[in-house]
């Protein structure tokens, strides 16, 4: 009594009236790699909630084989590989399990230089720099580049480690309408017009932030036009291409490959991580070697951070050797084609079907709107007793009345998987009233 509240009042209400009650929809653990399909532990209440408390929920000691719709897993690299296991088994018996140090002390090894050097080479830009987690390299690094007296220019549907980094940084953030380069345009002219706040000085950096494919909405950035305009009023990009990078494009280049914009236009970096297409951990920075050099100084999670242990190191390592068909083969070319072929044949039989189905052509993200959270719990339920594992995403992620479920789609599925999932999701739409 007498304290500030420390929990948002609309936060709050929904973790009494609904989170607790409905608690079993998320947080469900795996007990085996997320391949194509996967082993989901089976959970049972124990204890149902009252008043504030949450739903107490326990594994049973069984599990489910699922259909997996819900990992990040676009090239199937995320299991067992022919070409990448080995290498990440032997590299763990030459340099352990972890460095146990900042890159900076002792935790750079060979395979860290070695996968700098190659994930330069395969964005065609001069240099990279990796980090140990994909979301400390947004929130460690904006703060690193822009400081009081900039200004940044941020997407409204930008991910959370880029608004952590940005409001970090000490910068003026503006915010644009989602994907709208015109209205970009016009902040972009008013804000350099006014300046800085009181003082009207001129800003020391403008920065404009977007993403390759935003995850909620499974959509590919306009990034010629984001070019084109920044380039107008002499602003920085950052591209954070987490969702992107080994998805979009024809060799899976990303979104600069899929829009056909030179990497060399992003005039500081572009961002990504290594969960999603390359089936390991951590995440990069690449752009010009003068801006990789002053982050290798100034960056906290270069400087303080662990690095990546070197088993990931090798696995990504190895995984962008079979993209690049540095394997010797065409499997890396044959994956990128195949998840775009699955994303394509899923996301037109899912609107064929009459489905509220967000997101571009060629991205393996494909949100389905429910839009009623009921509807979305009720889905995620039944998903789960016809054996099939989706992610459900509502409050605070999204919006209280935009809430969805969300595909994503893997090199791994095969075709008759697809049309079995399909098969599922379109007597579920007339049963949850999604159409």
């Amino acid at each position: 009594q007498g304290y500030a509240h420390i929990r948002d009042p609309t936060e709050d209400f929904y973790l009494r009236r609904m989170y607790g009650r409905i608690v079993d929809c998320w947080n469900r653990p795996i007990s085996s790699a997320p391949d194509a399909w996967f082993d989901v532990m089976d959970r049972k209440r124990i204890k149902e909630p009252s008043g504030q408390d949450v739903a107490e929920i326990v594994n049973t000691g069984t599990s489910t084989r699922c259909l997996n719709l819900a990992s990040y897993n676009y090239l199937g690299f995320a299991a067992s590989d022919p070409y990448c296991t080995p290498q990440v088994v032997d590299t763990i018996g030459q340099l352990g399990v972890s460095g146990c140090s900042p890159r900076v002390l002792g935790g750079t090894t060979v395979a860290h230089t070695e996968l700098e050097d190659l994930v330069a080479q395969y964005l065609n830009v001069e240099a990279a720099i990796t980090y140990g987690m994909g979301f400390a390299t947004n929130s460690s690094t904006i703060p690193a580049l822009v400081g009081k007296g900039c200004l940044i220019l941020s997407d409204s549907l930008n991910h959370s480690s880029i608004v952590a980094g940005a409001r970090q940084s000490g910068a003026k953030i503006k915010v644009f309408r989602h994907n709208d380069a015109k209205h970009l345009d016009a902040l972009l002219r008013q804000s350099i017009a006014d300046g800085q706040p009181r003082s009207h000085r001129p800003w020391k950096k403008v920065l404009v932030i977007v993403e390759g494919v935003y995850s909620m909405e499974g959509e590919a950035c306009n990034l010629k036009d984001v070019v084109a305009v920044s380039k107008r009023h002499r602003a920085y990009i950052y591209l954070d291409e987490a969702h992107s990078i080994g998805a979009l494009g024809g060799t899976g280049r990303g979104c600069c490959e899929h829009w056909g914009v030179d990497p060399r236009d992003i005039d500081i970096m572009m961002a990504g991580t290594f969960t999603k297409s390359f089936g390991s951990c951590g995440g990069y920075i690449a752009g010009k070697k003068p801006v990789i050099d002053f982050l290798r100084r100034h960056s906290p999670a270069h400087l303080y951070a662990c690095a990546m242990a070197p088993g990931c190191v090798k696995q990504v390592t190895a995984a962008l050797q079979v993209v690049m068909g540095l394997d010797g083969t065409g499997r890396g070319a044959a994956k990128v084609q195949q998840l775009h072929d699955n994303a394509n044949y899923t996301r037109a039989r899912l609107l064929e079907m009459g489905l509220d189905a967000l997101g571009s052509w060629d991205s393996p993200v494909m949100p389905i709107m429910t839009y009623s959270p009921a509807k979305m719990v009720a889905l995620s339920r039944e998903l789960l007793q016809r054996r099939m594992a989706m992610v459900i995403v509502g409050f605070p992620a999204t919006p209280l009345l935009l809430t969805r479920s969300r595909i994503c789609i893997s090199a791994a599925h095969s075709r008759e998987d697809l049309d079995w999932a399909l098969e599922q999701l379109d007597e579920l739409a007339t049963l949850c009233n999604l159409r």
